[in-house]
């Protein structure tokens, strides 16, 4: 933690095994600029992944779109994204994320888990997760959508994000 490097001076964020850290269903954990994992396997597969930074010059169908795109893996890349757009600074993004997810728990009664759910840095990550080319829309390479996510009410979100949660669209 202390010896992270800035957001910005990420590239590529390697990914480590620590299983005891993730619970429930969660599939990775974005830490000050690497990806926890639950085994071993997991992480060397994401490690494997080369960083694409021009991906919309790629064909949509291309075979080189494997080379680089995992969905769970582009999800913790939009939160570095995030960072990046939070000051570059991994301690203001997690105040910030730590913040939001405390102003989201008041709906636990009717969302469990509504803190996590509801948090404007993961809506965004779950809304776009699997658009590989959603990265390109910011020229500074700063993803912002969060903060339209943000400007909502609770009411709001808990709404919007029935566009995106698999357990609704399944």
């Amino acid at each position: 933690m202390l010896t992270a490097r800035r957001p910005s001076h990420t590239l590529d964020m390697r990914s480590v095994s620590i299983p005891f850290w993730l619970r429930g269903n969660y599939d990775a954990m974005t830490f000050f600029g690497s990806i926890v994992t639950h085994s071993q396997a997991e992480a060397e597969r994401y490690n494997q992944l080369t960083p694409q930074y021009q991906s919309s010059k790629l064909p949509a169908q291309s075979s080189k779109l494997k080379e680089w795109y995992h969905p769970v893996k582009y999800h913790e890349t939009i939160h570095l994204r995030q960072a990046q757009s939070v000051h570059n600074s991994w301690l203001c993004f997690y105040w910030k994320y730590f913040l939001y997810w405390f102003q989201a728990r008041r709906a636990n009664r009717i969302l469990p888990n509504a803190g996590y759910e509801l948090n404007p840095f993961e809506m965004e990550a779950y809304a776009n997760m699997y658009n590989p080319y959603y990265l390109d829309r910011f020229p500074d390479g700063r993803a912002t959508g969060w903060k339209d996510y943000a400007r909502m009410t609770l009411a709001q979100r808990f709404y919007a994000r029935r566009k995106y949660s698999p357990k609704e669209n399944s």
